[in-house]
Order: structure tokens, then sequence, then C-alpha cells
């Protein structure tokens, strides 16, 4: 199997493809910040948005929480209003309507 950025791939595909990254980080915290807002938003973005969504997966997990929380300072390239979306999702709303513990 080659390596492919999401350019290389069909819409569906391209969505199934940062779907799974995107739950499947590597640890558990990455998992639920990033597969959320990807939930959240995917389904709606285009090309360009899901350009800016491979930058961000090819980061750190503990980067890209500290992003999320409000902590540290982004690469320039991932600015904008798709991190500001990322950094004001409520994610313990998400998660928690998930497993059931949230109204």
């Amino acid at each position: 199997m080659t390596d492919m950025d999401n350019t290389d791939l069909d819409g569906e595909a391209r969505t199934r493809r940062a779907h799974f990254r995107a739950w499947h980080r590597g640890t558990r915290e990455a998992d639920m910040m990033v597969g959320c807002f990807f939930d959240a938003y995917g389904a709606a973005w285009g090309d360009a948005e899901h350009a800016w969504f491979d930058l961000l997966l090819d980061e750190q997990d503990a980067d890209i929480m500290a992003w999320g929380m409000g902590r540290g300072e982004p690469p320039e390239q991932l600015k904008g209003p798709l991190l500001d979306a990322f950094m004001k999702l409520d994610y313990l709303k998400l998660v928690g309507r998930d497993v059931g513990f949230a109204n």
C-alpha cells in the first residue's frame, strides 16, 4: 500500500480515510477530540478543509490537544476558522452524549 494524501481519493473515500485517521490517533483523549471535531464538521468540508485537516492529523497528539484547549501556539498553517472551531467545540457534551451520561 502506498502512502497518499486525501487529494488522491474521491470524496467518499477521502471522508472515510479522514474519519478513520481522526478516531485512531494513538491516545483515547486525542481520538475523542479529533474524532468528535471531524464528526461535527467533516461531512460539510470541501477540498480546502480536508487539506487543512490532513495538516492537523500530521501533528503530534499532545500538540493538537494543547491547541484544542487554547494552550500553546499552533503553527501558522493551522491558524484560522477551522482551528477556532476546533477550540470552541464542547467535547464533553459530544462524548457524553455518545456514552449516555449527558442530557
